[in-house]
């Protein structure tokens, strides 16, 4: 219900969407009806005049409204509202007629005027949100139970900030992430990215890294052996030595930054001589760019 541009800025890469609507919400219109488990991340850039802090909802709305926009303060029946503040992270699960599920931490709030990655990790009820690669709120029971979420909107009740957004993604985080490493012995991502020809893991990988490494923690005795896989697209024998970069950046990442044993880990790469699908189509082609975890 208010302004917005997309624009590019001096301080990021890419096309950014600025917020620039004075007390205005920003509703995703379209219905999605998110899993138990899935992960919501996006870049953002609070303004100079960052102050009190940026708004992020999920929520469920009530089946005989079905707004495409809702300016209410905490929209539909039941929902989950984030705030990055400037120092402060803010949770709160809310229920008509019941009293807030509330969480709170200081931990590497949102930088003015900087890039800031976000990721928010939904389990069920569980809350977990990251901050530049670091954990920063974990709450168990921060959603009422039997709330399925099905819109999503941004609020700028900070009058004077205009920030700006951009890269935001939604993807699901399989709650048998265990149960497919473990006893089917096989786990395929497609979470964990790269920029074109290039083997440095994106940032946005680290939920889906943090998953692995969980599964890694909790079943010490496992080994894994780590497999790269391209598209077509380029030289066979470079697509070949790319995904073996990658796999062992992988590996690199999950000793680094999750403290897993690397003699228990193997890389590979298979370039892209095993697809799972046809590579004549984007879509098609992105299905065969993924990273696949196999036990040994």
């Amino acid at each position: 219900n208010g302004s917005g541009e997309v624009k590019t800025v001096n301080i990021a890469p890419g096309k950014w969407f600025h917020m620039n609507g004075e007390d205005a919400v920003y509703c995703y219109t379209r219905q999605i009806d998110f899993p138990d488990n899935f992960i919501v991340e996006f870049d953002i850039i609070p303004d100079e005049k960052f102050n009190y802090g940026i708004q992020f909802t999920l929520y469920q709305e009530k089946a005989d409204e079905e707004k495409e926009m809702n300016d209410d303060l905490y929209p539909g029946e039941s929902g989950l509202h984030i705030v990055a503040g400037h120092d402060v992270w803010e949770t709160k699960g809310y229920k008509e007629s019941l009293d807030w599920l509330s969480g709170q931490a200081t931990k590497n709030p949102v930088i003015r005027e900087k890039e800031n990655h976000v990721i928010i990790w939904i389990q069920k009820r569980r809350v977990r949100i990251y901050h530049q690669n670091e954990k920063v709120l974990d709450m168990p029971t921060n959603i009422y139970p039997d709330v399925k979420f099905n819109r999503m909107r941004f609020s700028g009740w900070d009058r004077y900030s205009a920030p700006y957004v951009t890269n935001l993604k939604i993807t699901t985080a399989s709650p048998d992430t265990r149960s497919k490493l473990i006893t089917e012995g096989k786990l395929v991502t497609y979470g964990i990215t790269f920029d074109v020809n290039k083997a440095d893991v994106k940032p946005e990988s680290y939920g889906t890294l943090k998953s692995i490494a969980d599964v890694l923690n909790e079943n010490a005795s496992v080994k894994v052996k780590i497999v790269g896989h391209t598209d077509s697209d380029g030289d066979d024998t470079m697509n070949l030595e790319l995904s073996r970069r990658r796999a062992e950046s992988v590996k690199n990442e999950l000793v680094k930054n999750f403290g897993i044993d690397a003699s228990r880990m193997e890389t590979e790469g298979a370039g892209e001589t095993k697809p799972v699908a046809p590579n004549d189509i984007p879509a098609n082609k992105a299905q065969n760019r993924r990273v696949e975890f196999v036990k040994l």
